[in-house]
């Protein structure tokens, strides 16, 4: 319970009816939770405007409701708050009503189009290494020292977040580490969080169905940029052409981090094997648990992002060596004849290449690739030929299946992504709808030696179909048709 005028502290009130000093017992942009004494806040979302349920909220006696337009009707007893961005409000009364989670931690967040995943879990587990308490928020699960908490957004709405953030300060927790979406930052779900640090790993296509342009896109994420304080750092890609247009407006103190060029801190692949990479930072030497170009700037920015965290720079390198790949992150599973599936999350045309050059430099010309990969329905529609075009150029083999078709047709999906292929290319591919027929015939086509891609979903253990999600695990397929 909190007094409303605690609350609005930190909010930019354009116009307040009624009282502010009285005691809020919850806060809520769900109407469906909103009850008697707490505080809704009307927010303008994708699919729904939350002011249209101001009249049920005030049926139910709320004591306050947080708005961008003021009612028709205004009922004695509540206090009506006018603000210009709701949205951003309820990140802000989020992060008050947790007591300012984030200023009690080293927040770190990080974007890209690739790798947010995968940076923001290592650094993670460095902490723990380093012998800190940390809390991770991310695509795959979230943790709060070693519990898992299961995950359902990117980045969660503010209310969730803040939640999470406050139980990592109950548990001890001196460190967090966050995967921050576009959408989020659009969205304000992050407005009031104090971040210590930010990466950024790249930018390339992608969630156009949601943003329109790359432009918005970019912009998108930029803002999270713009708002870091002072005393943050900001650690860029300094090989990606979006970096310094990320940091072109931030206050915080800029870092680089490059596998081509001079930058504070530079990586360099010296070998590279499907289960690992000899790689140096910095001049130093390391023998790593992951392979590709991809996952080289992923563990530069990590070592870079842990320095400027605050860890001591000799036992980084040592426990980079300690850590292991992110579950459906290129992740290797050995068949008995000799061929090899790697199931990764790959689920851009960019991410394709990147997943597929690793593969095809390691296998060399002669190798034998045969690629898995889908597309998710409702979503991107400019993407499917793209992905089906850079998977069928650099593969043996393509087999066109179905992702998370969603409510969409999955041979509708499928003919999108054939769109983009010649008819050489048509010819070397197979359209098979069933995702676990086209994961059978994949091991069934490999021989000694080859190595199946099997993209898209990655850690996912599940398939929307029709709106409903269904259990399905690549891995798990995999190792069947291996018969493991």
């Amino acid at each position: 319970m909190l007094k409303l005028s605690t609350l609005l502290q930190d909010i930019a009130v354009k116009e307040i009816i009624g009282d502010t000093d009285k005691n809020i017992v919850s806060l809520d942009s769900d109407s469906r939770k909103a009850v008697k004494d707490g505080m809704f806040v009307a927010v303008k979302g994708v699919t729904t405007d939350g002011h249209k349920y101001i009249p049920v909220v005030a049926s139910n006696h709320v004591a306050a409701i947080v708005c961008e337009e003021m009612p028709a009707s205004i009922i004695k007893g509540i206090t009506y708050i006018r603000v210009e961005n709701s949205a951003e409000a309820l990140g802000r009364l989020a992060s008050a009503w947790f007591g300012h989670p984030s200023e009690s931690l080293k927040l770190v967040g990080v974007t890209g189009t690739n790798g947010k995943t995968t940076t923001a879990t290592l650094l993670y587990e460095m902490a723990r290494l380093e012998g800190f308490k940390a809390g991770l928020l991310s695509t795959v699960c979230n943790y709060i020292e070693g519990r898992a908490i299961p995950t359902t957004h990117t980045t969660p709405d503010p209310i969730t977040l803040n939640a999470l953030l406050a139980d990592m300060v109950d548990a001890g927790c001196q460190y967090a580490f966050m995967e921050v979406s576009s959408h989020a930052a659009e969205q304000h779900r992050i407005a009031g969080l104090r971040f210590a640090g930010a990466v950024f790993s790249n930018l390339t296509r992608d969630h156009l169905d949601y943003h329109l342009t790359v432009k918005n896109y970019m912009n998108a994420k930029k803002k999270f940029f713009d708002a870091l304080p002072e005393d943050a750092f900001a650690l860029i890609n300094a090989d990606d052409k979006a970096g310094t247009y990320m940091v072109q407006n931030t206050r915080a103190r800029v870092f680089t981090y490059s596998l081509r060029s001079d930058a504070d801190f530079r990586g360099r692949i010296l070998e590279t094997h499907l289960d690992g990479t000899l790689l140096s930072i910095n001049g130093q030497e390391i023998n790593v648990q992951f392979t590709g170009r991809f996952n080289a700037y992923n563990l530069t920015s990590v070592y870079g992002a842990a320095i400027l965290t605050g860890f001591n720079p000799e036992s980084v390198l040592v426990n980079m060596s300690r850590l292991v790949p992110v579950a459906g992150r290129f992740q290797t599973i050995q068949g008995p004849d000799g061929a090899t599936a790697i199931v990764d999350y790959a689920h851009t045309p960019d991410a394709l290449v990147n997943v597929l050059d690793t593969i095809r430099d390691i296998v060399g010309p002669a190798g034998h690739i045969i690629t898995v990969v889908g597309a998710g329905g409702d979503r991107d529609h400019g993407k499917r030929p793209l992905m089906a075009q850079e998977a069928a150029c650099r593969s043996d083999k393509l087999i066109l299946t179905s992702d998370n078709p969603r409510t969409e047709d999955p041979a509708a999906i499928i003919n999108d992504m054939k769109a983009g292929l010649s008819e050489p290319e048509l010819k070397r591919t197979l359209c098979i709808t069933d995702r676990r027929e086209a994961i059978r015939t994949a091991v069934s086509l490999a021989s000694p030696g080859s190595v199946i891609l099997i993209a898209g979903k990655g850690h996912e253990t599940y398939q929307e179909i029709n709106g409903v999600r269904h259990h399905f695990d690549d891995r798990e397929v995999v190792r069947d048709a291996f018969e493991l």
